[in-house]
């Protein structure tokens, strides 16, 4: 990780997302880093198309951080049911806004406070560090383990050591933009089953022999 022919690679891969990918911006409706914050929660083994169904009314009941530390559990819990694990974003989301008003006063912006608050982790606080607050933030999501895999970005499956890696090797002023890329390009194109290889842009660069073999003999 990190020689010099695979940051050339890197700069190439990001080129072309580039241009099949020309915007960036988290599919997670907000307004506020907060609310972005308890869109992420919300998001965790969901759609973000269901996120954005079930926020709306949320938000209107919940206008602030303080609304929220001071939220009925119960209620709270029926206005998102629909996102599964309901209880224990309810949880999560209550007291994260409970941390924010007795610690912080609002949404930290360092990664070492974010990650104090309950129901958030590293994803989580670079969702937040770089949509809501314009930070070089790399996301490890499932789609950009499994891209950054494929493209031998990384030997690892851990998040960790998946975000180190890309660290290394990304240019810092495109964290956030790059690893996004790499988030919808697995989303839309580079998927777990079925991957679009024949109509990928980056299929002279990616080493995934056996997911390219298996998409020539689907056809």
């Amino acid at each position: 990780m990190g020689t010099l022919p695979q940051k050339r690679r890197l700069i190439q891969i990001l080129s072309r997302l580039e241009k099949s990918i020309p915007e960036v911006q988290t599919a997670l409706d907000h307004k506020t880093p907060f609310q972005l914050l308890v869109a992420t929660i919300l998001s965790a083994q969901c759609t973000d198309v269901r996120v954005n169904q079930v926020t709306p009314a949320l938000f209107k009941v919940y206008a602030t951080v303080s609304d929220f530390a001071k939220a009925d559990c119960n209620r709270l819990e029926q206005l998102i049911l629909s996102t599964g694990f309901y209880k224990n974003k309810a949880k999560s989301i209550i007291g994260a806004a409970k941390k924010i008003m007795e610690t912080f006063g609002e949404v930290p912006q360092l990664m070492e406070e974010l990650i104090t608050l309950p129901g958030v982790g590293r994803k989580t606080a670079n969702v937040i560090l770089g949509h809501a607050f314009g930070k070089p933030a790399i996301v490890v999501d499932t789609h950009v383990r499994r891209v950054a895999n494929r493209l031998q970005l990384t030997q690892s499956s851990h998040p960790d050591q998946i975000e180190m890696n890309l660290g290394e090797i990304l240019p810092k002023s495109k964290w956030t933009s790059g690893s996004s890329r790499l988030l919808l390009h697995g989303r839309h194109v580079c998927r777990a089953r079925a991957p679009l290889c024949r109509s990928c842009s980056l299929f002279d660069l990616c080493p995934a022999e056996e997911e390219k073999r298996r998409a020539e003999n689907r056809l």
